[in-house]
């Protein structure tokens, strides 16, 4: 026979017994939900049931009324079909099971659910940019009481500029977001504990009934919870391979900054309930409550997009550099030899060679270059993505206009400069004139490249003398 046990939450406890377990509002008001009529209590189980019925039907079996002395109902019970405690997601990952392919199952369901839910321009008015920040806002505030303590005020003070940043930036992602329609009425609470693997599937449990405007939201931080959950119970890979399963099943274009942000977002809720927890006195919340600030604050660096500018002569291995930039941080890589030949309507690997400022070279059509190259990083830094220029950089004015798209789109501003000895910059340059390359530089235009640039202090020296490795 199964043991009998009761599990506490912030706003329930649950009583199991036998095939059966009963879930009894607390008399709380927490800020975000007030339980303290029995008329709130009734409507949220009733709420409770009927939501969580659209991914378990089968175990949410209805809601039991007790009735005081006089017979009138006093009290409502949500009544469901007990699950195997052997069997939660979080249990098998914290005993080291392995779990990918209910990983899998998990996250094809979840797509599934998704792709069915309710949806309407009131659910993307809550989901994406306003409402975003709007819960934001409302979580943050709601911790302040414990910035010194469980919580590092620093920390916190952190989190609230990056998350400022972040969305300020962001209008056109979450714009294009919306317009793709991914916003939905999802679950709201996607935990590890909450989810059983079963023989016959996966079933998830305990979605977030008590404010709607909680459950819409955008489909991937609805996955980004659980994510966030593994990554909590020590398991960061498995995090990243449901997102990817999700990726897969769902259809719908990624934005890796982005789910670092729904992540650290995710960390965040968590976080104030394990502080709301530790004011109930529940020992090892507090420092349930730092270790997830510490994961919000880590996947908000992360989300952080940046513009880096990768400059220097012709034959100082920017171009090396920038790529491997690019390839480290996940940023799209823009060049500006690339971006010059495409507009003159040439493929990169054929010659344009020609005199200091002529033909394509002329001051005009680097001028035009510049204005392209940041055109294109503003749209992708608007989209979340992190950004890689690699050009000369020469004119102040140039890296002046790059400083102006970073400051306009919330994005850090990076300014690299590359250097290597003449000798050694020309030798790199008289290697590559005998094979295919996207530059025309020669040892001559770049010693007038050298003459002509503008001084750069605001850039951080990198010395390419050692080969690359």
């Amino acid at each position: 026979m199964t043991e009998a046990a009761v599990r506490e939450t912030h706003c329930a406890t649950v009583f199991f017994t036998g095939d059966r377990a009963y879930k009894v509002k607390k008399t709380v008001d927490l800020g975000f939900l007030d339980f303290t009529t029995a008329q709130a209590r009734r409507a949220a189980c009733h709420r409770e049931v009927r939501l969580n019925r659209r991914l378990a039907p089968d175990v949410y079996l209805g809601v039991a009324e007790v009735h005081d002395p006089a017979g009138e109902p006093c009290e409502w019970i949500v009544v469901m079909r007990r699950m195997p405690a052997e069997r939660s997601l979080s249990r098998l990952v914290v005993d080291g099971v392995p779990v990918h392919d209910e990983l899998r199952q998990v996250a094809r369901l979840i797509a599934a659910f998704h792709a069915t839910a309710k949806r309407g321009p009131e659910i993307d008015r809550v989901a994406l940019l306003e409402g975003l920040r709007e819960r934001w806002t409302a979580n943050l505030t709601e911790m302040v009481p414990f910035r010194n303590g469980p919580l590092d005020a620093a920390v916190l003070a952190e989190i609230t500029d990056l998350v400022n940043r972040y969305l300020a930036g962001r209008q056109p992602l979450l714009a294009a977001r919306a317009q793709a329609g991914v916003a939905c009425d999802g679950h709201g609470d996607l935990i590890a504990d909450d989810i059983f693997c079963l023989p016959d599937g996966p079933r998830v449990l305990d979605c977030l009934e008590f404010d709607d405007r909680l459950r819409w939201v955008d489909s991937l931080d609805d996955a980004a919870f659980l994510a966030m959950d593994l990554e909590r119970l020590g398991r960061p890979d498995l995090g990243a391979w449901f997102l990817d399963c999700y990726a897969e099943f769902s259809g719908t274009e990624r934005c890796v900054s982005l789910e670092h942000h729904y992540i650290a977002y995710r960390a965040v809720v968590r976080a104030k309930v394990a502080c709301l927890r530790h004011a109930q006195g529940v020992a090892g919340q507090d420092e349930q409550a730092r270790q997830l600030a510490d994961l919000a604050l880590r996947h908000l660096r992360q989300a952080e997009p940046r513009l880096v500018v990768v400059g220097g002569r012709p034959g100082a291995g920017k171009s090396t550099v920038a790529g491997r930039l690019a390839d480290e941080l996940g940023g799209v890589l823009v060049q500006s030899d690339r971006v010059r030949k495409e507009m003159a309507g040439i493929s990169p690997e054929t010659s344009a060679a020609t005199g200091w400022q002529e033909g394509i070279y002329s001051a005009a059509g680097t001028e035009h270059t510049y204005r392209e190259m940041l055109r294109r990083a503003e749209l992708l830094l608007g989209r979340g993505e992190t950004v890689v220029l690699d050009a000369s950089w020469r004119r102040a004015a140039h890296r002046e206009q790059a400083r102006a798209v970073a400051a306009g789109t919330s994005s850090r501003m990076v300014e690299l400069l590359c250097r290597a000895p003449d000798e050694l910059a020309d030798t790199r340059i008289g290697r590559r004139a005998r094979t295919s390359h996207f530059s025309d530089a020669t040892a001559e235009i770049a010693a007038t490249m050298v003459r002509e640039s503008d001084p750069w202090p605001e850039a951080e020296i990198v010395d390419t003398t050692a080969p690359a490795r």
